[in-house]
């Protein structure tokens, strides 16, 4: 396993855009730390970010890990176009020669998936930590690690998305068409939900909750339960839905079913990669 992640490493740090798109994407994660300093005005009501609480344990976790998930594509751009210089530079090929099998090569790619997803995470939460240790209202050991379960909900919505890039990466070989059918399927799981519950199924409660749970199975509509958006918690947020009379009711919690099927869609990327490799002609 060390042999086949050395291999990756060297793959990666001698592509020049995959170093580059993996030190902005940690250069990005690290300026979370300036949404402190964001105000703004909404009509008489004046926002400082850094007064709403959004640096206090707990709940730095959440809106951390929410933030730092929009960041997720940079990498992503990097594991497609490693699967595709794959083919383009005929590498897999060399590899399989030199004697490495096709279970190795797959393995070798979900290491690197797994690598990304473990770094990026302990960054969070290291940057959550310090912010949180040095904006927090709330030191206790015990306010402050109560809702950690969004670190792990972030490194299973992380790797569950690359695993997601590795697949479309080794079914389309091209990196452009790969993150291109990645965009088209972001938009086909929201457009056809919309179409279906506010259009065709308007007006039927009953039938929009069952649509709800349908597409709560879809993969990027699973990963997206995972951490939901934190604005809604935030002091402006609940005065501004006080004022126009919304009573807000949304759970926010990481729920561990969700997680299940997660990481179901990640064991199917991960053994549908497998399967195109073992039963393409290389």
């Amino acid at each position: 396993m060390i042999r086949l992640f050395q291999i990756e490493i060297q793959k990666l740090w001698k592509n020049r855009a995959s170093k580059v798109l993996t030190i902005t994407y940690f250069v990005l994660l690290t300026l979370i730390s300036l949404i402190a300093a964001i105000e703004f005005d909404i009509g008489p009501i004046h926002i400082s970010v850094a007064d709403q609480g959004v640096f206090n344990f707990p709940f730095i976790w959440h809106f951390n890990t929410y933030v730092a998930d929009y960041f997720k594509i940079f990498l992503a751009v990097v594991i497609v176009s490693m699967m595709a210089n794959e083919y383009s530079y005929g590498t897999l090929k060399q590899n399989l020669i030199d004697g490495m099998s096709k279970k190795e090569f797959v393995l070798s790619k979900f290491i690197t998936v797994v690598l990304f997803a473990f770094i990026s995470t302990l960054f969070v939460f290291i940057v959550s930590m310090i912010l949180g240790l040095m904006y927090s209202s709330y030191t206790e050991v015990g306010i402050i690690f109560s809702q950690v379960d969004y670190i792990l909900a972030f490194f299973v919505k992380l790797v569950a998305f690359f695993s997601f890039c590795l697949f479309l990466g080794v079914l389309i070989k091209r990196s452009a068409f790969a993150l291109g059918f990645l965009f088209f399927w972001f938009l086909f799981e929201n457009i056809s939900f919309a179409i279906i519950k506010y259009g065709i199924l308007r007006r039927k409660d009953s039938e929009e909750i069952w649509v709800d749970k349908v597409y709560d199975f879809l993969p990027l509509e699973s990963m997206s339960n995972l951490i939901v958006e934190p604005i809604t918690r935030l002091n402006f947020a609940k005065t501004i839905g006080t004022q126009v009379g919304i009573e807000n009711v949304k759970d926010y919690s990481v729920h561990y079913s969700t997680m299940l099927i997660v990481l179901i869609w990640t064991a199917i990327f991960i053994f549908g990669s497998y399967y195109i490799v073992k039963k393409r002609d290389l």
